[in-house]
This record gives C-alpha cells, sequence and structure tokens, in this order.
C-alpha cells in the first residue's frame, strides 16, 4: 500500500523537515496550452489587445512561485532562490516551462508546477476572447501535460 508524507491517521499535516539538511534543489516543469492558429500569431505579433501576453504570463508564474506556500496548504515556505520561466511555439501551441532553485530542506516540485499552471492560465485569461466561438465556448483551447519534467538534489552550497 502506498504510503502518503502528508497523511497521519485520517489527518493531513505539514510534513515536518526540522531535522533535514540544507541542500541544493531545483525542479523543472512544463505544460503546454492549445489555441487557435489565429490566436498564437496575434500573440507573436504583439496585437492581443490585453497587451504582452508572454510578458504577462511570465510575471504571473513568477508571483505563483513566491506564492506557492499560501496556495497548495501543505507546502512549506521555502527560501527561492532563482526562478527561470521560458515559452516555446509552435503553431498549435504554446509550451511553458519553469525551473525553480533552492538551498533548503524541501524540493520546489510543486513551486514549478504552480508557475507552469498560472503561466498557462494566464495566456488563456489574456486571449479568451479571440479563442471563443459563436457560442461562448472553447473548442480548441485546452491545457495538457503539466508535468514535472526534471529534480535535482545535491550538496548545500557556500
Amino acid at each position: 500500500m502506498a504510503e502518503f508524507s502528508h497523511i497521519s491517521g485520517s489527518r493531513a499535516e505539514m510534513v515536518d523537515i526540522t531535522a533535514k539538511g540544507d541542500v541544493t534543489r531545483e525542479a523543472t516543469a512544463k505544460g503546454r496550452i492549445y489555441l487557435r492558429k489565429e490566436t498564437i500569431q496575434a500573440i507573436q505579433q504583439g496585437t492581443v489587445i490585453k497587451g504582452n501576453v508572454l510578458a504577462t504570463a511570465r510575471v504571473a508564474a513568477t508571483l505563483a512561485v513566491k506564492d506557492t506556500p499560501r496556495i497548495i496548504p501543505m507546502c512549506h515556505q521555502i527560501p527561492i532562490g532563482a526562478i527561470q520561466v521560458d515559452f516555446s511555439e509552435e503553431e498549435s501551441w504554446i509550451e511553458a516551462t519553469v525551473m525553480v532553485k533552492t538551498i533548503g530542506k524541501t524540493g520546489v516540485e510543486m513551486e514549478a508546477l504552480t508557475g507552469v499552471s498560472v503561466a498557462l492560465l494566464t495566456i488563456w485569461d489574456m486571449v479568451k476572447s479571440a479563442e471563443k466561438d459563436s457560442e461562448g465556448q472553447y473548442p480548441v483551447t485546452r491545457i495538457e501535460g503539466v508535468c514535472v519534467t526534471e529534480k535535482k538534489k545535491g550538496p548545500a552550497n557556500g
């Protein structure tokens, strides 16, 4: 049977990490948003009415990483050492990649996943008027493949 570190008896609780040593930690996550070809062209050309979509999504991802313990109840507050947000585009999708680094007692996977998710949601929010069909639905728009692609743990720096 699987053992869950955040469950004690029948109660959810934060894992005690006080006895763990500080080490360098890094996590990278990615995900894609699928959009209409015309919407992606508008993003690339900078003609989206709400403004620069990817610059806004980059800021939103950064804020989300920093706010992860406020959003996800059992996440620890940890010092974030670095955040890198990148985007790649194809004809039908934009992929967001978020890398987070820290020196601490616990990993930064949830921070990276939260950053990617909020970046993609921000893109959706900024272009939703262009993505709706005549009935107000989103027949093309979808977010997929949000996952951790890499996790590193090493000795403490200093």
